[in-house]
């Protein structure tokens, strides 16, 4: 029997950090459901197609040819063929994932492929809806959210980091304005699972956010 830990919460919430710290500790899989709407997105880009248009879209799945790959315990995310893990974080990309994971079509696409690791590992997902669409039956369901201007300042960060100037006010526009489409979709709205721990990171450091996390797995999953 194996064991999934869902994870949902909006954009910038430091899921996807956290959640493969997490899964590195516990030597569990960690997936990353965001990475497989954003390759979705950037092979819509890249055609050109109309990201705004939903037949526009829908009518490119058949082309779309998606595989998540594990390399070192890390989640490749491969494009027809091509390692995209990297060029799927690009911001324009993030704000197309948005629209097209608005989507049924899409989100049904991808469904089964997100289960089927569930099958097959110990698991930790993160996304937009794992507690309650893809894994409503995951051991532990945890909702991560954080204040919209820490999380904009953490993005921030991150861009500097890398050298990329960034725009506090208009990061911050950007996640408000992903947050009122994530949480307003008729498909599987952005909320907290009935069941799920809510946790609020806004005041906390990512190590403390970590070991918050891990506490509440342990304490509520048996098999760990």
């Amino acid at each position: 029997m194996m064991v999934s830990v869902a994870i949902d919460g909006p954009a910038g919430a430091g899921k996807s950090t956290i959640a493969k710290i997490v899964s590195q500790r516990l030597g569990f899989i960690y997936v990353d459901t965001g990475a497989m709407y954003r390759a979705i997105a950037l092979a819509c880009l890249k055609s050109r197609a109309d990201i705004t248009s939903e037949q526009e879209v829908i009518s490119r799945l058949p082309e779309i040819h998606i595989e998540i790959k594990f390399m070192g315990g890390e989640q490749k995310v491969m494009l027809d063929g091509e390692d995209v893990s990297s060029e799927i974080r690009a911001e324009k990309v993030s704000m197309a994932a948005s629209s097209v994971s608005a989507i049924p079509q899409v989100r049904t696409y991808l469904l089964e492929l997100q289960r089927s690791f569930a099958r097959s590992y110990n698991v930790i997902m993160d996304g937009r809806d794992i507690g309650t669409v893809v894994l409503p039956d995951a051991a532990v369901k945890i909702f991560l959210t954080a204040a919209p201007e820490s999380r904009a300042h953490r993005r921030k960060l991150q861009l500097e980091e890398k050298g990329v100037q960034a725009d506090y006010n208009r990061i911050l526009e950007d996640i408000i304005k992903r947050d009122y489409n994530d949480t307003h979709r008729e498909t599987a709205p952005l909320k907290p699972a009935q069941d799920s721990f809510v946790v609020d990171t806004s005041e906390l450091t990512l190590e403390e956010s970590v070991e918050k996390i891990i506490e509440i797995i342990k304490e509520n999953c048996d098999e760990i």
